[in-house]
């Protein structure tokens, strides 16, 4: 291996660990923020003192992971300017106008409400304090929705031109450009996903409590609220998963078979392979354990319809099979655990043992990290199965990095390792500790229980009359 291909593997190793401990803090933040704004609806609809004390109880593990997540976020720009300097400058007038859209709209519109939201429940009215819940919940959607349209762009490419420069610039609308097409299908999957995270983590912290004292409202209301996430939302990732599989095989072909494991055309019906050993050298997969023309069923809902393989793709342009395999496996794997969660949860409710059923118990509190553990690979199924391109099909991942030298790129890597497993491990060791304190047991309001913010600093009785969460 040159100088120059190790440079390339250890800037790649840097951004996906850099970007791998980010995505961990929006993929919950995300659902987190939306969580609270129904937990604060729910006590100003109701006035049941359990929704205030979730409240407080979760907001105060907001905002540690709203912080993480916008600390770890700003190292990955840096790293667009050091090591993908080239990539910058020649996707930069698409890519870039993206990118500041989502500064000019989320992230102004978090940061603008975050600190009502966490100090201004003593001194703002009810309802104001509520639309400051749902401003923060409404900026990580839409925080969201510009850096996926921004990275589903360099997926499927679409609405650019190329200048003599070399750069891709915008050509006719830039509709064309945010609305690409695989973009629709990841930002319903990836949304959703966080949901779903937020719910397996939240339903874990109430099966922990319910397991120490089942009497316990408001781990009660958490893990029945958690378990209706998991059963109802499940099932639907599950069929948008499908619609954004159908989207990969229209649009990055290569990126099926690599998950599927289809190094070989099979003209009369391909199989599902369960699991095996991908093999790229001998071009197969070895101990497969298959179900004949599953596969073609599932991608194209006739058993016998033909599926390309890799053979047909030129292997200069072939992803690395056995990761991307792997990483679709576990991903779909752990949906299938967390579909079964909810379905246990619904015969636990129909039995009337929801709250007194330890096994369930037991296992939700094992799916707690199940979520991130799933959005990871995900992620990790996306992004590794684009290459070798950065824009897909047009610009090559060799051709996007800076000119680097080898054992610089790697003490900084040494160096984000050793400060982030430092900074980032005691964070979450902090969370960790706020969750296994169980939440408050009686149905206080916060006129006599008032919000810490941010579970730092004491803030001063709400007097009655002037509101709260």
């Amino acid at each position: 291996m040159t100088d120059a291909e190790t440079a390339l593997l250890l800037a790649r190793a840097q951004f996906a660990f850099t970007v791998s401990f980010h995505f961990i803090f929006p993929a919950f933040s995300i659902g987190l923020a939306s969580y609270l704004a129904v937990l604060e609806g729910l006590w100003l609809k109701t006035g049941k003192g359990v929704y205030a004390n979730l409240y407080r109880y979760w907001l105060k593990i907001f905002a540690i992971t709203f912080a993480m997540g916008v600390v770890s976020g700003i190292v990955l720009s840096y790293q667009f300017g050091t090591n993908w300097s080239v990539f910058s400058d020649k996707a930069g007038p698409v890519i870039g106008p993206l990118m500041a859209y989502e500064v000019l709209t989320a992230f102004f519109l978090e940061a603008g409400f975050l600190g009502v939201m966490l100090f201004g429940i003593n001194k703002v009215g009810k309802r104001l304090h509520f639309l400051a819940t749902c401003a923060v919940a409404l900026g990580t959607f839409i925080s969201a929705f510009w850096i996926l349209s921004a990275n589903s762009w360099m997926q499927t490419p679409t609405g650019y031109a190329v200048n003599a420069a070399g750069q891709f610039v915008p050509a006719g609308s830039w509709a064309d450009i945010i609305f690409n097409p695989s973009f629709p299908y990841r930002l319903a999957h990836t949304v959703i996903a966080a949901y779903i995270t937020t719910a397996l983590v939240v339903g874990a912290v109430g099966a922990w409590h319910l397991l120490r004292d089942r009497a316990n409202p408001g781990a009660r209301t958490m893990f029945s609220m958690a378990m209706w996430m998991a059963a109802i939302v499940v099932p639907v990732q599950i069929f948008v998963g499908d619609l954004h599989g159908l989207n990969t095989l229209e649009h990055q072909p290569q990126k099926v078979m690599a998950m599927e494991g289809h190094y070989q055309s099979h003209p009369d019906g391909a199989p599902l392979i369960l699991f095996g050993i991908p093999d790229s050298k001998a071009r197969t997969v070895h101990y497969a354990l298959e179900v004949p023309k599953a596969s073609s069923l599932i991608l194209k809902h006739d058993p016998d319809a033909p599926l390309a393989g890799l053979d047909t793709v030129p292997l200069a342009d072939q992803p690395p099979v056995g990761i991307v395999f792997w990483s679709f496996r576990i991903m779909v794997g752990l949906g299938f655990a967390m579909l079964l969660l909810g379905a246990a949860s619904l015969f636990a409710r129909w039995r009337r043992r929801l709250y007194d059923w330890p096994l369930l118990h037991r296992f939700a509190l094992l799916m707690g990290p199940s979520g991130f553990v799933a959005v990871i690979a995900g992620w990790v199924t996306t992004e590794v199965g684009r290459q070798p391109y950065t824009v897909f099909g047009l610009l090559r991942t060799a051709d996007s990095v800076a000119p680097l030298d080898a054992p610089a790129v790697a003490a900084s890597l040494l160096a984000f390792v050793l400060v982030y497993f430092a900074v980032f491990g005691f964070g979450t060791w902090y969370i960790l500790r706020l969750m296994a304190k169980p939440p408050e047991a009686h149905e206080s309001t916060p006129a006599n229980a008032p919000i810490r913010s941010a579970g730092l600093t004491p803030a001063p009785a709400v007097r009655d009359g002037q509101g709260g969460a």
